[in-house]
């Protein structure tokens, strides 16, 4: 009897549970894309129709039988606006419609990377031959360049002197770049920013 009792009450326990998890998951759902239809509450909406024309300011309730009329649905475009925007449309089209958008906009889109060359002040004449092959390699995928050139020890005291490593180096990539930012000191670094040229 008692087992029965001690049951009963996880099965309820778990049933709580499982409904309190359903309501968030539709609550997240909700807040995450477009409220549609009966998940519009506002009293005043600013109204377009289907065709994208201004309809005005109606009521909530006249939106949606407006929309229910057409057979089509009611979608909240613009949640913060004051009264919110909604529109009359198919909903299933209009996101279609808008993931594509998203689609075509992440394509156009280029990251640019910053790739960094770091340099010393003894380099050799070779290693810099090197690093600025590697600079060319960069800036014709059209990543901008960080060229560091690092001071250890004593060699601090010689900064001003070795600025034309820097110099030389932005001459070098000349015909395929420009100098973005000019060699500017950072602590025990001097770094100077390379990008391609237009």
């Amino acid at each position: 009897m008692r087992f029965r009792q001690i049951r009963f009450r996880l099965l309820k326990v778990s049933q709580v549970d499982s409904y309190a998890i359903h309501f968030f998951l539709w609550r997240c759902k909700t807040i995450s894309d477009l409220m549609i239809n009966e998940q519009i509450r506002d009293k005043e909406v600013r109204l377009i129709g289907e065709d994208g024309a201004q309809l005005g300011i109606v009521s909530g309730r006249e939106a949606m039988r407006m929309a229910e009329e057409a057979g089509l649905d009611l979608v909240k475009i613009a949640p913060t606006a004051k009264p919110p925007v909604c529109k009359i449309v198919d909903y299933g089209k209009y996101k279609y419609e808008q993931i594509r958008k998203e689609k075509e906009a992440k394509k156009k889109q280029r990251v640019i990377e910053i790739k960094e060359i770091r340099l010393s002040p003894n380099i050799d004449t070779n290693d810099l031959n090197t690093k600025i092959n590697s600079a060319r390699k960069f800036l014709s995928k059209g990543d901008k360049v960080k060229v560091t050139l690092r001071f250890r020890g004593r060699e601090i005291a010689h900064m001003n002197s070795s600025r034309h490593i820097l110099d030389d180096f932005a001459e070098s990539v000349s015909d395929i770049a420009v100098v973005e930012k000019a060699p500017k000191v950072e602590g025990r670094s001097m770094t100077m920013f390379l990008t391609e040229k237009r």
